[in-house]
């Protein structure tokens, strides 16, 4: 038969599973794709709304 877990241990292993949680979360938001070195300037070119282009 399986013992009975003291209650203190059982929430000192859900605290350290949040930590751990946390954690991985916090280190997967800051492993994002790397920027260029040399961006390419972006295209500035201006472009009329939809309406106008369909009358």
């Amino acid at each position: 038969m399986l013992e009975r877990v003291r209650t203190t241990r059982r929430y000192a292993r859900g605290f350290a599973a949040a930590v751990v949680a946390v954690t991985a979360l916090v280190l997967a938001a800051n492993a994002g794709p790397a920027r260029a070195t040399h961006p390419e300037k972006p295209d500035h070119r201006t472009t009329g709304p939809v309406e106008a282009a369909v009358r």
